[in-house]
């Protein structure tokens, strides 16, 4: 697991008796309120220092939470909110938006990997731009 994703895996049935296995990439919340934060205060023209400064906190705390490194706790994203002028609830909403369209697009798209033909006998013909060759190696699928 990376610092930048969360990473699930789902197992939604078999294909051919190997598990059908599917990795969800979700946004992580930290990220996505540093980058609605960071896009606020830029569309002000503002600095780290005068929005740090209104909040109340350090410029580095500032932009380690607009960064996504810091999960800022609920006062801290008060204090922000009030320094930019926007309402927590629209934070919020912003964030829950995101996240809503990370989710349908995963939806939409699946990343299946590692599906195995379990019978040592099988044999597969994988087709290249110089040859064909025979291989038992692990099948890798992308469904849309």
């Amino acid at each position: 697991m990376t610092a930048d994703t969360r990473v699930d895996t789902m197992v939604h049935g078999t294909i051919g008796g190997a598990a059908e296995v599917e990795h969800v990439r979700e946004p992580l919340l930290r990220h996505l309120v540093g980058a609605i934060l960071r896009r606020a205060r830029l569309a002000q023209g503002r600095t780290l220092q005068e929005v740090s400064g209104a909040a109340r906190m350090s410029t580095a705390y500032l932009s380690e939470v607009e960064r996504g490194r810091k999960e800022a706790s609920s006062e801290v994203l008060a204090a922000v909110c009030a320094a930019l002028g926007i309402r927590l609830v629209d934070l919020v909403a912003e964030a829950h938006d995101a996240l809503a369209a990370s989710a349908e697009q995963q939806r939409r798209v699946r990343v299946l990997t590692s599906l195995r033909d379990r019978s040592p006998s099988s044999s597969r013909q994988v087709r290249s731009s110089t040859a064909v060759r025979s291989t038992t190696s692990d099948v890798v699928a992308l469904a849309a």
